[in-house]
Protein backbone atom coordinates (compact mmCIF):
# COMPACT_ATOMS: atom_id res chain seq x y z
CA UNK A 1 0.00 0.00 0.00
CA UNK A 2 1.38 3.35 -0.96
CA UNK A 3 0.27 6.88 -0.19
CA UNK A 4 1.52 8.36 -3.42
CA UNK A 5 3.98 10.56 -1.58
CA UNK A 6 7.45 9.09 -2.01
CA UNK A 7 8.92 10.65 1.16
CA UNK A 8 6.06 9.41 3.31
CA UNK A 9 6.27 5.93 1.79
CA UNK A 10 10.02 5.81 2.54
CA UNK A 11 9.46 7.02 6.15
CA UNK A 12 6.75 4.37 6.68
CA UNK A 13 9.03 1.63 5.35
CA UNK A 14 11.90 2.78 7.59
CA UNK A 15 9.57 2.95 10.61
CA UNK A 16 8.26 -0.55 9.92
CA UNK A 17 11.82 -1.87 9.62
CA UNK A 18 12.81 -0.18 12.90
CA UNK A 19 9.79 -1.68 14.70
CA UNK A 20 10.63 -5.13 13.32
CA UNK A 21 14.28 -4.79 14.40
CA UNK A 22 13.23 -3.55 17.85
CA UNK A 23 10.85 -6.49 18.28
CA UNK A 24 13.54 -8.93 17.19
CA UNK A 25 16.02 -7.34 19.62
CA UNK A 26 13.49 -7.58 22.49
CA UNK A 27 12.79 -11.21 21.67
CA UNK A 28 16.51 -11.99 21.52
CA UNK A 29 17.05 -10.25 24.87
CA UNK A 30 14.32 -12.35 26.52
CA UNK A 31 15.77 -15.57 25.14
CA UNK A 32 19.30 -14.74 26.28
CA UNK A 33 18.01 -13.71 29.72
CA UNK A 34 16.18 -17.05 30.04
CA UNK A 35 19.33 -18.89 28.97
CA UNK A 36 21.42 -17.00 31.56
CA UNK A 37 18.93 -17.89 34.30
CA UNK A 38 18.91 -21.54 33.20
CA UNK A 39 22.72 -21.61 33.16
CA UNK A 40 22.83 -20.10 36.67
CA UNK A 41 20.39 -22.73 37.98
CA UNK A 42 22.39 -25.53 36.38
CA UNK A 43 25.53 -24.11 38.01
CA UNK A 44 23.81 -24.03 41.40
CA UNK A 45 22.69 -27.63 40.94
CA UNK A 46 26.24 -28.76 40.17
CA UNK A 47 27.59 -26.78 43.12
CA UNK A 48 25.10 -28.58 45.37
CA UNK A 49 25.83 -31.97 43.81
CA UNK A 50 29.62 -31.82 43.87
CA UNK A 51 30.05 -29.45 46.82
CA UNK A 52 31.93 -26.19 47.13
CA UNK A 53 35.36 -25.74 48.65
CA UNK A 54 35.70 -23.22 51.42
CA UNK A 55 37.21 -19.84 50.68
CA UNK A 56 37.77 -16.75 52.83
CA UNK A 57 34.46 -15.77 54.37
CA UNK A 58 32.55 -18.71 52.87
CA UNK A 59 32.40 -22.10 54.61
CA UNK A 60 32.86 -25.35 52.73
CA UNK A 61 29.67 -27.13 51.57
CA UNK A 62 29.99 -30.88 51.07
CA UNK A 63 28.45 -32.46 47.99
CA UNK A 64 25.49 -34.83 47.86
CA UNK A 65 27.55 -38.02 47.79
CA UNK A 66 29.64 -36.95 50.80
CA UNK A 67 26.47 -36.08 52.74
CA UNK A 68 24.88 -39.43 51.80
CA UNK A 69 27.98 -41.24 53.03
CA UNK A 70 27.73 -39.38 56.33
CA UNK A 71 24.06 -40.34 56.66
CA UNK A 72 24.86 -43.99 55.96
CA UNK A 73 27.50 -43.96 58.72
CA UNK A 74 25.01 -42.44 61.17
CA UNK A 75 22.36 -45.01 60.18
CA UNK A 76 24.85 -47.83 60.77
CA UNK A 77 25.61 -46.44 64.25
CA UNK A 78 21.90 -46.27 65.06
CA UNK A 79 21.35 -49.80 63.74
CA UNK A 80 24.18 -51.03 65.96
CA UNK A 81 22.55 -49.50 69.04
CA UNK A 82 18.98 -50.77 68.51
CA UNK A 83 19.79 -54.41 67.80
CA UNK A 84 21.14 -56.88 70.35
CA UNK A 85 24.78 -57.76 69.75
CA UNK A 86 27.76 -58.49 71.99
CA UNK A 87 26.32 -56.65 74.98
CA UNK A 88 27.52 -53.16 74.20
CA UNK A 89 24.42 -51.78 72.49
CA UNK A 90 21.64 -49.71 73.99
CA UNK A 91 19.24 -52.58 73.30
CA UNK A 92 21.41 -54.96 75.35
CA UNK A 93 21.46 -52.48 78.23
CA UNK A 94 17.65 -52.18 78.15
CA UNK A 95 17.33 -55.97 78.09
CA UNK A 96 19.66 -56.25 81.12
CA UNK A 97 17.67 -53.67 83.07
CA UNK A 98 14.43 -55.41 82.13
CA UNK A 99 15.77 -58.77 83.31
CA UNK A 100 16.92 -57.26 86.65
CA UNK A 101 13.63 -55.50 87.33
CA UNK A 102 11.37 -58.33 86.18
CA UNK A 103 11.42 -59.94 89.64
CA UNK A 104 10.20 -56.68 91.20
CA UNK A 105 6.91 -57.04 89.34
CA UNK A 106 6.04 -60.39 90.97
CA UNK A 107 4.27 -60.21 94.37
Amino acid sequence: MTTGIPGLDSAAAIAAALVALGGAAALLYRWTRSLRQFRRRIGQFFDDWFGVEGRPGVPERPGVMQRLGSLEEKAADIKHEVRPNSGGSLRDAVDRVDARTKHLDKP
